[in-house]
């Protein structure tokens, strides 16, 4: 029996949205008992991974794939002295599907292969829709498959128990070196994980772990979704490096890509059988104008097992912790939400949602807690679709967390709109704490985004060209000494006010001085902006160094003093003092916007009790100018009966204080 959408009782504005959210809760279980023909669980269509693609057979090997406009397969490479030969062809055995059997002796691991794809208007070669390990010759730069047939990676840490509240570093292992080069898995294993687990990140979010063609795409134009990216290293390196995460108490969750394809033919799934419409869209409605890359088409029974087929793949094989869909905001519109504001309800009732969408997103909710229910999903959703974060069983999609990507709009806008002095404390509050009542959220003042050539950091945008000249401690500079300030006050707010999790992007928190700029051919295929310049924030004498201390600080003791456990409390918003107070949990952070005024014996009303500083940003070791001092034990006073704190608030300064 299907339960009633639930959404209702948490917001009411959508009851005259009652039978939509029915019918679509609706239209996800009569999606599932389509698929499933109600005698088997979810994960058990799951399975198209161990079935299509080349697998090891006690004889031999078998190879399948689907490609039902096909009138012929032939497979063929390093075996067949990359020739088309009939002894390799492939033979249909109905539904859509192809299959050959080979004696064990025809294949041999790390042999490269493709497959031979004939259909009635035309021929050409493709790779295999399921493949697992795809590589690029160095001088052809030409994609194959690879047969990779290796002894089962032996697992040697258990997974860690589910965050609570994820503290996520974004990380791309390709430009974590330090060097102007494509670094590795294991490389980030060894320079960059210990980097994460020191500075108090409970999660990491790996990006480009899909393969894809073009290095530049960042990994967000994928054309193999089953292969892990050859240019980081083999499969077995990706494994150790998530277990030994998972030994540092690290949850990792993968970005994964299932808002569409790269548009590639030869290495891509858009034109795999020849035709347009084997997992995507027909037509013009199956391309994406503005990322020029191919639509999936969600309401094929083919899409949704090979894209539920490949979240349980990277959950089993490769012990992911979970998910951060990427462009679901793309996938649930026509339109793909492009210059939308999203200000109606109507707007995510009307002709331009995609239903199809949202029911896979939903099922493959589901499928994710039926594999690991312990993982972990997040959307990339900047609509606000209503549900989006709420459980599948109560009418919602099933994540966990929404990514709130209007806070980075609204630090950019800020930053580039408004003068410090026309700050208004209130609405960062309101900002940072904007959310839909019945979903948490993941909170970020940048992320990838904001680094790439063309956009600016946070510092970037304060500081400007001044990064590379006075962020030496022995050079004074009022501009400098604004961004460092700024940069951890927006930091802290962020995080203190965020109302699930809260995310940062590899290298921001001290303050990354360069863009990243991927090798191109427009810069002469350089690796020099694709790095990260770690000795930056390890060199006491530059100011780097400060900033990177009280993103470690500040993490720690939002995790130690259990910030996130209660809703934050208003206790203070003076805009014409720029002032912030709020009570978390045990503790009342306290932050002064200002940028000229310092303010002595500061009233903030609050619980009674004795309350220490554990956190202060004017500390000289972040770089501060050390006007707190931090050994006070506050103590309430009454004032006309009610407990209140006198504090010394210097002005671009935030204090966390602990009750005793």
């Amino acid at each position: 029996m299907i339960e009633k959408s639930q959404l209702i009782n948490r917001d009411p504005y959508l009851e005259p949205f009652r039978d939509a959210l029915q019918r679509r809760m609706e239209r996800a279980a009569l999606r599932e008992l389509q698929l499933t023909d109600g005698k088997k669980p979810l994960t058990d269509l799951a399975n198209g991974h161990l079935y299509y693609g080349l697998h090891k057979t006690a004889t031999g090997w078998v190879f399948r794939e689907k490609a039902p406009n096909a009138t012929a397969i032939y497979l063929f490479g390093d075996f067949s002295e990359w020739k088309i030969e009939p002894r390799f062809a492939l033979k249909p055995i109905g539904n859509g599907d192809w299959e050959i059997e080979l004696p064990e002796s025809v294949l041999a691991n790390e042999m490269l292969y493709k497959l031979w794809m004939v259909w009635q208007s035309g021929a050409d070669e493709r790779l295999p829709a399921y493949c697992q390990r795809v590589v690029q010759d160095d001088t052809t730069k030409i994609f194959s498959a690879q047969v990779w047939e290796t002894e089962p990676y032996v697992w040697k840490n258990p997974t860690p128990p589910k965050p609570e509240h994820p503290l996520i570093y974004e990380a791309h292992i390709g430009m974590s070196s330090q060097e102007a080069k494509i670094s590795s898995y294991l490389e980030f294993q060894k320079t960059v994980l210990p980097r994460i687990k020191a500075l108090g990140y409970n999660t990491i979010q790996l990006m480009a772990i899909q393969e894809h063609p073009y290095y530049g795409s960042f990994g967000y134009q994928v054309s193999n979704f089953f292969a892990p990216s050859f240019r980081f290293g083999t499969p077995e390196e990706l494994m150790e490096l998530i277990d030994t995460a998972h030994g540092m108490g690290l949850s990792v969750i993968l970005d994964i890509i299932h808002s569409h394809a790269v548009k590639n033919e030869k290495e891509g799934v858009g034109y795999l059988d020849g035709s347009d419409h084997l997992f995507t869209h027909h037509g013009e409605k199956g391309h994406h104008r503005v990322w020029d890359s191919r639509c999936f088409d969600y309401g094929k029974p083919e899409t949704i097992q090979f894209l539920l087929s490949n979240l349980k793949y990277w959950l089993e094989k490769f012990r992911f912790d979970g998910f951060r869909f990427d462009g679901v905001t793309s996938m649930c519109y026509f339109d793909h939400g492009l210059g939308v504001d999203f200000l109606s309800y109507d707007q995510y009732f009307d002709g331009n949602v995609d239903e199809d969408a949202i029911t896979y997103l939903t099922l493959a909710n589901k499928l994710v807690r039926e594999v690991r229910p312990d993982a972990m999903t997040v959307a990339e959703d900047v609509s606000g679709m209503p549900g989006m974060a709420f459980p599948t069983a109560l009418g919602g999609v099933g994540f966990d967390f929404r990514m709130s990507m209007g806070i980075a709009d609204f630090w950019v806008k800020t930053l580039k709109t408004t003068s410090d002095e026309n700050w208004s404390v209130g609405e960062i509050y309101y900002r940072m704490t904007d959310k839909r009542a019945e979903e948490q959220t993941i909170s970020y003042v940048e992320c990838h985004d904001q680094a790439l050539v063309g956009d600016k950091t946070l510092i970037f945008r304060m500081i400007d060209s001044k990064m590379y000249s006075a962020m030496s401690v022995n050079t004074p500079d009022l501009a400098v000494d604004r961004g460092v300030a700024l940069h951890k006050l927006v930091r802290l707010v962020t995080l203190t006010l965020c109302s699930g999790g809260y995310l940062n992007f590899m290298g921001n928190e001290f303050g990354h001085p360069e863009w990243i700029d991927f090798p191109r051919e427009g810069n002469g295929w350089s690796c020099y902006h694709a790095r990260r310049q770690w000795n930056l924030a390890d060199d006491n004498s530059l100011k780097y160094s400060g900033l990177n201390r009280f993103d470690r600080d500040m993490i720690h003791c939002v995790t130690e003093n259990r910030l996130l456990d209660k809703a934050p409390v208003r206790l203070c918003d003076n805009d014409g003092d720029k002032v912030l107070a709020f009570e978390r949990n045990n503790c009342i952070v306290v932050f002064n916007f200002h940028p000229e005024k310092s303010f002595s014996d500061y009233s903030i009303y609050c619980q009674p009790g004795d309350y220490r500083i554990v956190l202060n940003s004017d500390d000289p070791i972040y770089h501060g100018f050390g006007n707190v001092d931090t050994t006070i034990t506050y103590r309430t006073q009454l004032h006309e009966g009610n407990p209140r704190l006198m504090l010394y608030l210097p002005s671009r300064t935030a204090l966390v204080l602990r009750r005793q």
